[in-house]
C-alpha cells in the first residue's frame, strides 16, 4: 500500500499534518494507517534530538532504522507515512527506490513553513525544544524537494493556512499505478551472467576511478575515464571506502530488482545515483 513521506523544517507542522492524514485514510479505508515517527524512535532509542543532530553517525543510526520499519511495513494492506524532516534528498531517493520496488505509490508532503513562524512554533513546545544551534542547523542542511525530481513526485505543498487536499492526495495514491518500469529500468532476466557481469564491471570500474582521483588531491568534477559523459560532481575528499562499498551495494540492489536492457546506461545511472546520494 502507498507510502507518504513528510517533510520540512524543525517546527512545520508536520506531525500535526500526520496525524490529520492518519484520521482520515483510517475513516475512509477502514484499515489500518501506520506511522514511522521519528521523534518516537528518538525515545525509544533513549537519545536526546538535540544530542542526536550534532552527530552524524547517531543520525544516520535514526535514519536506518526509518527506513527498515517503512520497509517492514510497507507493501502491506495499510497506509505508511513517514513523519520526519526527511531533509536529505539522497535519502529520498533511497525511499522512492524502497518503494518503487515494493510496486507501491508514493507522494511527498512538503509542509512550508517560514524560519520565522517556525521558531515561534519551536519556542512553544516546551520540553521537547529544539536548542537554537540545532534549529539554525537543520534549517541549513534541508534540501526542498523539487516536484521536477521523480523521487519527490507527485508533491504537495502545504502552507500554515492551508487545509490538507486529503482527496487529491487520496487520487495521487491510490487512482494511479505505481511508478512503471521506465526505460532505464527495465527488466531484463537476471538469469544473464553478462548483465551481472557488466553491473559488477562497470560499478566496481567507477568505484576505482573515484578513489584514485581522490589519491591523487582531484577536486571539482571529476571525469571519469572510460565512461564518456560521467562526470561526479560531489566533493569527494572526505568519501571512504566504506562508504562508496555501501552506495555501491544499494545501486547493485536495486539495479537487480530492475534491469536495464541497454549495459551502456548503467554507468550514467551509476554516477547519477553517486551524485544524488553524496550532495
Amino acid at each position: 500500500m502507498p507510502l507518504i513521506l513528510m517533510t520540512g523544517i524543525p517546527s512545520s507542522g508536520k506531525t500535526t499534518r500526520t496525524l490529520k492524514l492518519k484520521s482520515y485514510f483510517e475513516d475512509e479505508l477502514k484499515s489500518a494507517v501506520h506511522v514511522v515517527s521519528e521523534n518516537i524512535l528518538f525515545q525509544k532509542a533513549g537519545i536526546d534530538k538535540n544530542t542526536l543532530f550534532l552527530d552524524s553517525s547517531k543520525e544516520k543510526e535514526i535514519r536506518g532504522l526509518i527506513k527498515a520499519e517503512t520497509q517492514r511495513l510497507i507493501g502491506r494492506e495499510s497506509v505508511v507515512i513517514i513523519d520526519a524532516g526527511n531533509y536529505i534528498k539522497g535519502y529520498r531517493y533511497e525511499l522512492y527506490c524502497m518503494s518503487k520496488s515494493s510496486k507501491t505509490t508514493q507522494c511527498t508532503i512538503q509542509c512550508e513553513t517560514s524560519a520565522d513562524t517556525a521558531r515561534q512554533w519551536n519556542e512553544g513546545r516546551g520540553d521537547d525544544t529544539y536548542s537554537q544551534d540545532v534549529f539554525d542547523a537543520l534549517i541549513m542542511r534541508y534540501e526542498a524537494p523539487d516536484s521536477r525530481n521523480r523521487w519527490d513526485s507527485p508533491l504537495f505543498l502545504v502552507l500554515p493556512s492551508d487545509g490538507l487536499p486529503l482527496e487529491q492526495i487520496q487520487s495521487a495514491l491510490f487512482d494511479r499505478k505505481a511508478p512503471p518500469p521506465n526505460q532505464s529500468t527495465q527488466c531484463a532476466p537476471l538469469s544473464s551472467t553478462n548483465f551481472l557481469y557488466d553491473l559488477d564491471r562497470v560499478t566496481q570500474d567507477i568505484v576505482s576511478a573515484i578513489l584514485s582521483a581522490q589519491k591523487l588531491g582531484l577536486e571539482g568534477e571529476i571525469k571519469l575515464p572510460g565512461y564518456q559523459g560521467c562526470v561526479l560532481i560531489p566533493d569527494i575528499s572526505s568519501l571512504t571506502p566504506s562508504k562508496l562499498a555501501r552506495l555501491r551495494r544499494q545501486f547493485l540492489a536495486y539495479t537487480k530488482l530492475h534491469p536495464t536492457n541497454d549495459v551502456t546506461k548503467l554507468a550514467p545511472l551509476f554516477v547519477q545515483f553517486l551524485n544524488t546520494s553524496l550532495q
